[in-house]
């Protein structure tokens, strides 16, 4: 019983983490749909669409403060405060925030999840990196 048990709980976490990378194809086509729309520069959006994994330089620090600004960086309530700011200052937000959830979006495709305090490779939709090839 035990085997069946162990089988069904991966099966179960395979298929809530191809769920989670779908959604992340799914923000992505939606970022980058929302800038199309708002006819801002591509130039922009192809210099600024890394600007998030700058917060990876914080694992500098340590891997707790690394995990948490890099996860601040990573989750969708960040560029969502963008673009409600935008309603304020204008479309250059709402260009920014879809920026942001196009990156955000391609990160979770790929199966990059938030991370967790243990270090950069452990993250929320699994290992990464080396850490996966062990």
């Amino acid at each position: 019983m035990n085997g069946i048990a162990s089988t069904k709980e991966r099966a179960s976490a395979f298929n809530a983490i191809v769920l989670q990378r779908l959604e992340g194809l799914a923000a992505l086509g939606f970022g980058i749909f929302a800038y199309a729309s708002l006819g801002q520069s591509w130039l922009v959006f192809a210099v600024l669409f890394l600007a998030p994994d700058f917060f990876m330089l914080s694992y500098l620090r340590s891997a707790r403060v690394g995990a948490m600004t890099y996860n601040l960086a990573h989750t969708y309530v960040a560029p969502a405060l963008l673009a409600l700011l935008g309603f304020l200052v204008g479309p250059l937000a709402f260009g920014l925030a879809a920026i942001w959830v196009a990156h955000i979006g391609l990160d979770r495709m790929l199966g990059y999840g938030l991370k967790l305090d243990g270090g950069f490779e452990q993250t929320h939709l699994g290992l990464i990196g080396k850490a996966r090839r062990k």
